[in-house]
């Protein structure tokens, strides 16, 4: 073989820029939130995008947003966890009684709760994958079994006040350091809150970058260079957009800079770690992913420790923003974080979903809350709305595979 043959053999095939599709599998679920956000401003008389109103968005969905991270890569790998609102009740109560009652300093008592919060998932996830107890109902029992530790603990009555520290952690903001910065007709906002924005966005675009090279080295199809540009400045601009009316209202609140933290962490773990990649194969085929040699117990059982962990600390949010802990925490909290994870595109049968994809859900469900609150709309109506949404999101889901077939 001549080496110009052996060259022509051994070089990577190179990337060709694939003409522009939309994938309405992984796309549709961003356009369906930018568009009820626009329905929602323009219903609202744009009172849905004021500083304040985004914040309390933020602040009042902390919760339902740290479950549905943990929610999402159980219902990935095929599982249900229907025990996460009464796990949330049992933790804040714990918690209380920790530093309220017992006097115990504010950081010993949540590392405590978090510790309770994992045996609690690890008593779940034995039954799941050792014991081979369907999740549904073993979920369904602990859901039966905390609440009722709750109502031991409580009774009918809260405990309160939690410390300051617990509480600025559920409704503080991250104090402006360096002052503020006029923006003209926007008026003030704060700087630090501002350079963390660009600061997001900067590692956004880096990250993009560094995926469509790595993509381009393997010789995978890349979208052509103008979509991938309107792409990151769109992400950019909305970015930017929620950093800046929080800017001007009262900063970052601490427990978005949480969620960051979270969605951030829980990424990595999901796309680029050995465990996140069992995660998918468990979900997408569990006789596969057995043959291959994933230790699929082992997977079950520690994704339900994780779900306890971040119940606990949802537990310990939701319990700091009442500043009380409450008989009746957590109800049907479990239910809106099933919602988020299906709306942000999770398969029923599991393998598939973002945490990207959870968060977006929540957010979806939340914007409906705020905005059908602000035009006055009655209970009812908002609980009907939030059905359908959730009933238009799994069919969506069955067409696009059967489309796709």
């Amino acid at each position: 073989m001549s080496v110009k043959t052996a060259a022509a053999v051994e070089a990577p095939p190179a990337a060709a820029p694939r003409r522009f599709r939309f994938n309405l599998r992984q796309s549709g679920i961003y356009v369906a939130f930018a568009l009820i956000v626009v329905l929602f401003s323009v219903i609202t008389d744009g009172a849905l995008l004021e500083p304040q109103n985004i914040s309390n968005i933020i602040v009042q969905n902390s919760y339902i947003l740290i479950l549905a991270v943990g929610m999402i890569l159980v219902i990935i790998a095929g599982h249900i966890d229907l025990s996460a609102g009464s796990v949330v009740a049992v933790t804040g109560a714990l918690c209380a009684v920790l530093t309220v009652q017992s006097g115990l300093p504010w950081g010993v008592a949540v590392l405590i709760t978090l510790a309770v919060g994992a045996l609690i998932g690890a008593w779940q996830g034995y039954w799941v994958a050792y014991f081979g107890i369907p999740a549904f109902i073993v979920t369904l029992a602990g859901m039966l079994v905390f609440r009722a530790l709750t109502l031991t603990v409580l009774g009918n009555q809260g405990i309160g006040p939690f410390p300051q520290e617990i509480r600025t952690l559920s409704n503080g903001f991250v104090s402006g350091y360096l002052g503020n910065v006029g923006l003209g007709p926007l008026g003030g906002a704060d700087l630090l809150s501002l350079l963390v924005g660009l600061g997001v966005v900067a590692g956004v675009v880096a990250t993009q970058w560094k995926a469509r090279a790595g993509r381009i080295g393997y010789g995978q199809t890349v979208d052509p260079m103008w979509v991938f540009v309107a792409k990151v400045v769109g992400a950019g601009l909305v970015v930017m957009a929620v950093i800046v009316q929080l800017a001007r209202f009262r900063n970052l609140p601490w427990v978005l800079v949480l969620l960051a933290v979270l969605v951030l962490g829980y990424s990595l773990v999901a796309n680029r770690t050995v465990f996140g990649r069992r995660i998918y194969a468990v979900g997408g085929n569990v006789q596969a992913a057995t043959l291959s040699g994933v230790n699929v117990k082992s997977v079950t059982f520690w994704i339900f420790v994780n779900m306890g962990v971040l119940g606990a600390l949802a537990g310990v949010v939701f319990a700091g923003r009442l500043n009380q802990a409450g008989p009746t925490a957590g109800f049907n909290f479990e239910l809106d974080a099933i919602a988020a994870a299906f709306i942000g595109g999770a398969a029923v049968q599991g393998g598939v979903g973002k945490v990207v994809g959870a968060i977006t859900g929540g957010l979806i469900m939340a914007v409906i809350n705020n905005g059908m609150s602000l035009i006055g709309a009655q209970s009812e109506k908002v609980m009907l709305v939030k059905g359908l949404v959730l009933l238009a999101a799994v069919a969506y889901d069955v067409w696009t595979k059967r489309r796709n077939r």
